[in-house]
């Protein structure tokens, strides 16, 4: 039972020395080598290569290295081959440090004091409490609640919206469509976490901007797909909200003379609010692994309609 992994080559020979310590059982190859296609069982990956059905015959689950897997052309992954997405606790942890990191920015007007710092400027901004700071969560899967408890000592109003209903202990949680103006009507600082589907896809637009209160703020952290570039730019622009941490965007580097780049009102970061680690990552995997060697149910398995 073979591995194949594909992705970033650095981290994936950190894969290889833990695999080869904890898992000999599991010949371990790194892309482009394979070693026997016929004996491949699990591949680990970012992008997988074209045609895996017929690469690897005989592949029996295929392992995202990310939380998500939006990257992935499910429609081009045999539908009998299991989908399964990382579920680390590390990558879950160092996101909810990044929204709490970004919330803390906008609430604390840091974007306004670094302009005032490039004009050479010494002014206040009154301080507002965070009590008065209404921070909304969109996603409320494991990274959502994640995000919601790092924040939570500070004492924000928090809520949260979610494609079907939830019920967290001291969240204001709202859900569908028909809860989402409302969501967006009490959120002073709004954080993207919700998975990119057809349905959210361009969420984070012109509409979504002008049902915010006047002088929000936003933390992109869900993928790019999500956000309309030029009307986060135009909403900004207008000061109809005041600043915004972007980390993901649609074209991935950021290209020259995107709007972002310099733009006094955005702090943009190189997709690094989690980075899936492999001291913790090729541990989960292995864990998912024996766990389909015994016939038990894999954990963070992709539902193919939903998409996430």
């Amino acid at each position: 039972m073979t591995v194949v992994y594909k992705s970033d080559p650095v981290r994936g020979r950190e894969w290889a020395a833990i695999l080869a310590e904890h898992a000999p059982d599991l010949p371990f190859h790194m892309w482009p080598e394979t070693g026997d296609p016929a004996a491949v069982r699990y591949l680990v990956a970012w992008q997988p290569p074209a045609d895996i059905g017929t690469l690897f015959p005989n592949l029996e689950v295929m392992f995202s290295v990310a939380a998500g897997v939006d990257q992935l052309d499910l429609s081009a992954v045999p539908a009998h081959l299991p989908v399964v997405r990382m579920v680390d606790p590390n990558l879950i942890a160092s996101m909810a440090e990044y929204v709490v990191m970004g919330v803390l920015m906008l609430h604390r007007d840091l974007l306004d004091y670094l302009q005032f710092q490039r004009d050479g400027r010494w002014q206040e901004i009154r301080v507002t409490t965070a009590a008065r700071r209404r921070v909304g969560i969109m996603g409320l899967g494991s990274l959502g609640t994640a995000a919601i408890e790092r924040l939570r000592p500070f004492g924000f109003p928090l809520a949260g919206w979610s494609r079907s209903p939830k019920a967290i202990a001291g969240v204001e949680c709202f859900a569908g469509e028909e809860g989402f103006h409302a969501f967006l009507a009490r959120t002073d600082i709004l954080v993207c976490l919700v998975p990119l589907t057809p349905e959210t896809r361009g969420i984070l637009n012109a509409e979504t901007f002008a049902r915010l209160p006047a002088g929000a703020g936003l933390v992109q952290v869900g993928r790019g797909g999500h956000l309309v570039d030029a009307d986060l730019v135009a909403a900004l622009d207008s000061d109809h909200l005041r600043g915004a941490i972007v980390d993901v965007v649609s074209t991935e580097p950021a290209p020259p003379g995107h709007p972002f780049w310099n733009h006094p009102k955005i702090v943009l970061t190189p997709h690094v609010a989690s980075m899936t680690q492999p001291q913790t990552a090729a541990h989960v995997f292995l864990d998912n692994v024996r766990r389909h060697q015994r016939g038990e149910p894999l954990l963070g398995t992709v539902d193919r309609g939903r998409g996430y």
